[in-house]
C-alpha cells in the first residue's frame, strides 16, 4: 500500500511544501519507497531522494507545484496525474519523470541526465541549457505535442523528441526562435519548424536516427498510455533532426578590404621603446668578431616552412619539388610530389583552389608561380616504388580524395590496403560534383589507374552498414573513416520542399543523366559548390541563372568569374523568406522569379553505420589530434566525417592518417604533427629577383617556373653570401651523402648581417648576442 501525502492537515487548512517534504521524508525513514502524493501547488516534489539500500522510489502525483521532479535521482520514477507548472524535471539527474498532461515553462531546464516524458505540450525555453556527461547516458525529453518559443536555448547535449500530435496549422512546433545558442545535442522533430536560430542546421534522418526513434517510440507512447499513435509517429518520412553547427561553420568569417579596415577597424596609435641600460664594465670596438659582436649570423636551412607549403592543407614542399627540377632530376621531382598526394595533376593541376599560389612570394615581385601547371607535369608519373608488405591489412570507407589518399599513403608503406566504396566507381565528388570542364575524365582516371597499378584493393558498389563495419573491424587491423559528406544542409523556409538538392543535381549531372531544369533557375548559396551548380544549371539549359548568399560569396573569384562569363547574376546579402511557385522572396519584399530552385549550401556526413557514443555532440566523428576515434583506437576518421573542408584538406588528412596509422600498426606511439612555422617575408630578399612583364605573363614549359622560384627558407646553393661576405668568414662544407651547408666563422665573422640581407632564400638568420 503506497504511503498517502496530502496537502491538506486535520482542519482541511493547505499546509506549507516544508510540511509536505517532512512528511514524505519520514516515509522515507519507516522504509516506504512507493508515495501517492495529493499536492496544492507544492514545491520540489519527487527529488532529490534515494534510499539507503538503492530500492526504486515512485511517487503518483497529483496537483504539483513547480521544479516537480527536480534534481530527481537515477531510481526515482514520478508520475503526475494531470499538468505541471513551470521548471519541471529541472536539473534532472536520472529520474523518470511522466507527465500526463502538459509541462509548464523550462520543462527539463538543465536535465543532466534520466528521462522525462510529456503527454501534451510545453511551454517558453523547455529543454534550454540540456546538457550531456560523457560519463553517463545522456538525458532524453519526450514531448507529444509542441514546445514553446525559445525552446532548447543554449542547449549543449542530449537528445530531445517532439512529435507534433495535433498541431495542424501551426506555423512552427517548436516555437519561435527555437534552439539560440544551441552547441550540442540533437533534436528529432515532427511537423512543421521555422524560426530556427542560424547556429543550427535541420537534416533529414539517417538510418541511426530512425533506429533510435523506433526503439524508443513504443515505450514513450506505453509511459504517457497513447499507444494508438505508434503507427502515426513511425512514418518517419515526417520527421527531421536538428544540429548545431560546428565551431568552424558558425565562426566563418570573411577579410575585410583595406577601404573597409581603414573605415571600420583603423585605430591610430604610437610606438615604444626600450630603455637599454649598459654598465660600461667591457668597451667593444667599433668592428668586432667573436663574443662582441652584436649579432651572430645562423645557417638555418629549411628552418622554416616556405609559404606555399605552410599554406598548402596537403603540405606539398613545392620548394623542394622546383629545386630538384631546377637539378634537373625530374624523375625525383615528380615522386616527391606523388609521395604527398596521388592527385597532382586532378587536385593541383585543375580542381584546388590554389592555396599555395595566394601566399607565393613570387606575387610580390610579378605573378605566383605557376602551381597548376606544375601539377600537370605529374599526370603520367610513375608511381614510387611502396615499401616490403608488412603483413598489416587496413579497411578505408570511401573511395573519395580523402580515403584514396589514406590508401595511396599506406600503400607505400607496405600495407595491405582495400577501399570500399558505395557508388559504382571510386573517386567521390572529384568525379560525382565537379563539371567535366574543371577536371576532364582522363586526368582523373589516369590517377585513378595509378592508384589501382600500386596494388590498393578496390571494392565498389559496397556500401557499409552497422553489421558490415563490425566486420571489417574484425578483419583488419586498423579501419579508416573517409565517406565525407553527401548529405545535403536544408534550410526550413517555407516552401522549402520545392528546392532541388545541389549535390543530387550535381552527381546526376556527371552520371550522365539530364536533370531537368527551368529557364530561370535560382542557386541557394554562393560557394565554389554553388558556382559548379550555376554551371550545372546552365549546362542543362537555364537561361538565367542566380546565386544568392547572406554574406559576400565563398567561392574563389576565377569560379565566380566564369559564372559570370556565362551570364549569371550573384547577388548578396539576400535573406530568404519563403519559396513559392513564383520563386524565391526576399525578407525585404524582393521577388526573384524561378522556375528551378536549387539548394548548395553544403552537406553533412552519415556516419549511421558507428555507433553514436562515438559521435560528437556536433554529429561529427570524435578524434583526437592524430585522427584517432576516441572510443576506438584501431579506427582513423579523417576528411568531412570531422569537419567541412576542401579537397585537399581531405587528401592533406589522408597523409596524416596514414604517418599516424603506421606508426600505430608498428606499435609506436602516436605523436600530433605540428605545423611548420613559416619563414617571415622580411627575411627574403626580393628586390634580388627580375620581375616579368605581368600584362604578358605566360607560362609555356612549367619547367620554366624554376627560375622563378624565391624557394623560399630552402638554399638554392646560390653561394651569394659566400662571394658578399666582406671578411671571407663563410665557407662551402660539402658532406659525404652529397649534401652540403654553409658555415660561418665566428673568429672572423663582424656580424654585419651582409649574408642575411642578401640571401634570397631568407635562409641565414641573425641572432642578436646575449
Amino acid at each position: 500500500m503506497p504511503a498517502q501525502i496530502s496537502a491538506f492537515n486535520d482542519r482541511n487548512q493547505r499546509i506549507s511544501t516544508q510540511q509536505l517534504l517532512q512528511q514524505i521524508y519520514a516515509a522515507l525513514e519507516t522504509g516506504e519507497t512507493e508515495f501517492e502524493v495529493l499536492a496544492s501547488g507544492h514545491h520540489n516534489i519527487g527529488g532529490p531522494l534515494w534510499t539507503q539500500n538503492g530500492q526504486p522510489l515512485r511517487f503518483r502525483v497529483k496537483n504539483p507545484g513547480q521544479r516537480v521532479g527536480s534534481f530527481g535521482l537515477d531510481g526515482t520514477e514520478i508520475l503526475v496525474e494531470g499538468s505541471t507548472p513551470a521548471d519541471a524535471g529541472w536539473l534532472n539527474s536520472g529520474a523518470t519523470l511522466t507527465i500526463l498532461g502538459d509541462g509548464g515553462d523550462t520543462t527539463a531546464h538543465c536535465a543532466a541526465a534520466g528521462r522525462i516524458y510529456v503527454a501534451g505540450r510545453v511551454g517558453t525555453r523547455s529543454g534550454s541549457l540540456m546538457k550531456h556527461d560523457p560519463a553517463y547516458e545522456p538525458p532524453e525529453f519526450w514531448v507529444l505535442k509542441s514546445a514553446g518559443s525559445f525552446s532548447f536555448e543554449f542547449m549543449g547535449g542530449g537528445i530531445a523528441v517532439v512529435c507534433g500530435i495535433d498541431c495542424d496549422g501551426y506555423d512552427s512546433v517548436l516555437g519561435d526562435r527555437s534552439c539560440v545558442g544551441m552547441v550540442g545535442g540533437t533534436i528529432y522533430v515532427r511537423g512543421p519548424v521555422r524560426g530556427l536560430s542560424d547556429e543550427v542546421w535541420l537534416l533529414d534522418l539517417d538510418e541511426g536516427d530512425r533506429d533510435f526513434l523506433a526503439a524508443g517510440i513504443p515505450g514513450f507512447l506505453e509511459k504517457i498510455r497513447r499507444p494508438e499513435l505508434l503507427k502515426t509517429l513511425e512514418d518517419f518520412g515526417q520527421w527531421k533532426k536538428i544540429l548545431a553547427k560546428t565551431y568552424e561553420e558558425r565562426t566563418r568569417v570573411q577579410r575585410l578590404t583595406m577601404r573597409e579596415y581603414r573605415l571600420q577597424r583603423w585605430v591610430e596609435g604610437g610606438i615604444f621603446g626600450d630603455v637599454v641600460s649598459d654598465d660600461y664594465t667591457h668597451v667593444a670596438g667599433l668592428v668586432n668578431s667573436g663574443s662582441d659582436r652584436l649579432k651572430i649570423p645562423h645557417w638555418q636551412d629549411k628552418r622554416y616552412a616556405a609559404p606555399c607549403e605552410s599554406s598548402c592543407p596537403t603540405a606539398i614542399p613545392t620548394q623542394e619539388r622546383i629545386k630538384l627540377l631546377r637539378l634537373g632530376k625530374v624523375r625525383e621531382a615528380l615522386e616527391l610530389v606523388l609521395r604527398y598526394s596521388p592527385f597532382p595533376a586532378s587536385v593541383c593541376g585543375e580542381v584546388c583552389p590554389n592555396l599555395c599560389m595566394d601566399a607565393c612570394t613570387r606575387q610580390f615581385i610579378d605573378k605566383p608561380v605557376a602551381m597548376k601547371e606544375l601539377g600537370r607535369l605529374s599526370r603520367d608519373a610513375e608511381a614510387p616504388l611502396p615499401a616490403p608488405d608488412s603483413g598489416k591489412k587496413v579497411a578505408v570507407i570511401g573511395g573519395g580524395p580523402g580515403g584514396l589518399s589514406t590508401a595511396w599513403q599506406l600503400r607505400l608503406r607496405g600495407h595491405a590496403v582495400s577501399v570500399y566504396e558505395a557508388d559504382q566507381e571510386v573517386g567521390g565528388k572529384l568525379r560525382q560534383v565537379i563539371p567535366t570542364e574543371r577536371l576532364p575524365a582522363e586526368v582523373l582516371g589516369n590517377e585513378i589507374a595509378r592508384i589501382k597499378n600500386l596494388g590498393v584493393s578496390l571494392h565498389t558498389k559496397t556500401p557499409v552498414d552497422q553489421a558490415q563495419f563490425e566486420k571489417l573491424r574484425a578483419e583488419h587491423d586498423a579501419v579508416v573513416i573517409a565517406s565525407g559528406a553527401h548529405s545535403p544542409v536544408m534550410i526550413p523556409f517555407p516552401g522549402h520542399e520545392r528546392l532541388v538538392k545541389g549535390i543530387e543535381f550535381l552527381k546526376a549531372i556527371n552520371a550522365g543523366e539530364r536533370p531537368a531544369v527551368g529557364e530561370r533557375v535560382v542557386v541557394l548559396g554562393a560557394g565554389n559548390a554553388g558556382m559548379d551548380t550555376c554551371l550545372g544549371a546552365y549546362a542543362m539549359g537555364a537561361r538565367k541563372v542566380t546565386a544568392i548568399d547572406i554574406q559576400r560569396p565563398a567561392a574563389y573569384q576565377k569560379e565566380i568569374e566564369h559564372v559570370k562569363a556565362l551570364g549569371g547574376e550573384i547577388l548578396w546579402p539576400f535573406f530568404t523568406d519563403r519559396i513559392d511557385e513564383k520563386g524565391v522572396h526576399g525578407k525585404d519584399g524582393t521577388l526573384l522569379e524561378a522556375d528551378t530552385v536549387i539548394i548548395a549550401i553544403g552537406e553533412r556526413p552519415d556516419l549511421s553505420y558507428v555507433p553514436r557514443d562515438w559521435l560528437s555532440i556536433k554529429g561529427m566523428m570524435e578524434v583526437n589530434d592524430c585522427w584517432q576515434v576516441t572510443r576506438a583506437p584501431d579506427v582513423f576518421a579523417i576528411g568531412d566525417t570531422i569537419r567541412p573542408g576542401l579537397l585537399t584538406h581531405a587528401i592533406g588528412h589522408g597523409l596524416e592518417a596514414a604517418e599516424y596509422i603506421d606508426a600505430y600498426l608498428s606499435g609506436q606511439p602516436l605523436v600530433a604533427k605540428k605545423k611548420p612555422e613559416i619563414v617571415p617575408q622580411e627575411c627574403l630578399s626580393k628586390e634580388l629577383f627580375r620581375p616579368q612583364n605581368r600584362g604578358r605573363f605566360c607560362v609555356i614549359d612549367a619547367k620554366s617556373e624554376t627560375n622563378r622560384c624565391l624557394s623560399c627558407g630552402t638554399c638554392r646553393d646560390c653561394s651569394m653570401c659566400l662571394e658578399a661576405c666582406p671578411e671571407g668568414a663563410i665557407r662551402r662544407v660539402e658532406k659525404d651523402d652529397g649534401r652540403f651547408e654553409y658555415v660561418s666563422d665566428d673568429h672572423v665573422c663582424i656580424g654585419c648581417g651582409i649574408c642575411a640581407g642578401i640571401c634570397p632564400c631568407g635562409v641565414w638568420h641573425m641572432e642578436q648576442a646575449v
